[in-house]
């Protein structure tokens, strides 16, 4: 069966309800704090994508014990100091960074030597940025080429730090969280706002962990978890995969669609907020607060007029996964937009500024790029006519996924034959299903 497609008609006007997947962060989260934890628990709407179950492994292979039921997902875990393994382990993290970065938290106390690999993709980022706070703590790192393959073993008494967190990172951050939850004394990070679902989660679980909001930067203490309580999780839909549908939407001409149940946690809706701007009609309805998260549905309708944006930097990131998907939205402003300090987006699983640059090319769209900004050139009137191909981008499922939205919204005689459709399996493989429903 091949692994590519070819998208030919602009998408006609839809008036629909989705439901997107479960939320990646927050499953991969639950799956890391439930194997710390005491006794079973349990996850209801957990993502099954490639990403979630490689973090399902890792845990098996220190020591939780996982079952699958019909519509639910169990883990029994052994506690904060728990993980029981053989000599020798691998870890393989296959694309997901979100996990190969937390996980190495919680191994900074683990007594024999670890290895963490990953796919071609992940052993291309930066995992020198976990390994200079973990080392830090007194575990024993060695990297390749500041990636994956590397080693760690713990250090079975380590030492708290004070960390200063300069890149927004939230993986960094929560690494350094779960490393603390794991140290005897008070561990002080001072860090850039970042996405803060493991804050949230610890609050939630009564963990010892305060945060402090000053004007451009958290302070967050930690100390040692003796005890954690399992965690019983309905895990609400992704933001990130919605957005495909929102940005889908607003291109498409006298649509509406409202997705149900979407995580609008604040440090998330970065998209929300640069889409307004732009002109974009976004509503939440039915707000509510579920377990420290805040959950609504959001119904988009189509938006005639797109404006351009100059983007603040202070929202970058809580947008930092959905910028490629963003840039489409500029592509068809009456105006020039410009999104600058962006250069975090040429760490994710492909360089996606590069990415985001070569797709407008290839659409038309003018841009001058350079490593950490992009000014793009809106064309209300584009019209595709030739045919483009979008191959050889490391399997980055968000390349993907925004060449088929570009593809749907844009009118013209051309079309995309995009490469590697599997690549969605790591975190939306249902996102091709969805897209036929609203084809309907």
């Amino acid at each position: 069966m091949t692994n590519q497609i070819t998208v030919k008609n602009k998408i006609t006007a839809f008036n629909k309800s989705i439901t997107v997947s479960g939320d990646k962060s927050l499953s991969i989260r639950w799956v890391l704090f439930s194997s710390i934890a005491k006794g079973k628990s349990k996850a209801y709407n957990l993502l099954l994508s490639e990403d979630v179950l490689a973090a399902i492994n890792a845990i098996k292979k220190l020591g939780a014990k996982i079952k699958f039921e019909k519509n639910y997902c169990t883990i029994i875990g052994n506690g904060p100091s728990g993980y029981k393994y053989k000599k020798n382990i691998t870890i393989n993290s296959e694309n997901s960074g979100t996990l190969g970065r937390l996980i190495m938290g919680l191994l900074v106390d683990t007594p024999h030597k670890i290895k963490i690999i990953g796919d071609k993709s992940l052993s291309k980022r930066d995992f020198n940025r976990i390994a200079v706070p973990l080392k830090k703590f007194g575990a024993d790192i060695k990297l390749t080429n500041k990636g994956l393959p590397l080693t760690i073993k713990g250090n079975e008494n380590p030492s708290p730090i004070n960390y200063l967190e300069s890149k927004g990172s939230a993986q960094v951050k929560s690494s350094i969280i779960l490393a603390g939850l794991k140290t005897e004394g008070k561990t002080l990070i001072k860090t850039k706002p970042s996405r803060d679902h493991t804050e949230l989660l610890c609050k939630y679980l009564k963990l010892p962990l305060k945060v402090k909001k000053k004007k451009n930067y958290d302070l967050i203490e930690v100390e040692k978890a003796q005890k954690i309580k399992p965690l019983n999780y309905k895990i609400p839909s992704d933001i990130s995969s919605g957005a495909f549908f929102i940005v889908l939407t607003a291109l498409s001409n006298n649509s509406k669609l409202l997705i149900k149940n979407v995580n609008i946690n604040p440090s998330r809706i970065g998209i929300i907020t640069i889409l307004k701007k732009m002109g974009v009609n976004i509503q939440f309805k039915n707000k509510k607060n579920y377990k420290g998260e805040l959950i609504a549905d959001i119904l988009v309708t189509s938006t005639k007029k797109l404006k351009p944006i100059n983007c603040p930097p202070k929202l970058n990131s809580g947008a930092i996964d959905e910028f490629l998907i963003i840039f489409l939205v500029a592509a068809k402003a009456n105006g020039v937009s410009y999104f600058k300090d962006i250069g975090e987006l040429n760490q994710k699983e492909s360089p996606r500024l590069i990415w985001g640059a070569k797709i407008l090319s290839k659409m038309g769209i003018k841009t001058i790029t350079t490593d950490d900004s992009i000014k793009i050139f809106g064309n209300p009137n584009l019209k595709i006519n030739k045919k483009i191909v979008i191959k050889d981008y490391l399997k980055d499922h968000r390349v993907f996924m925004t060449s088929v939205i570009a593809a749907l919204s844009f009118d013209g005689k051309g079309f995309f034959e995009i490469h590697d459709k599997d690549s969605i399996k790591t975190s939306f493989p249902n996102f091709l299903n969805i897209i036929e429903n609203l084809k309907k």
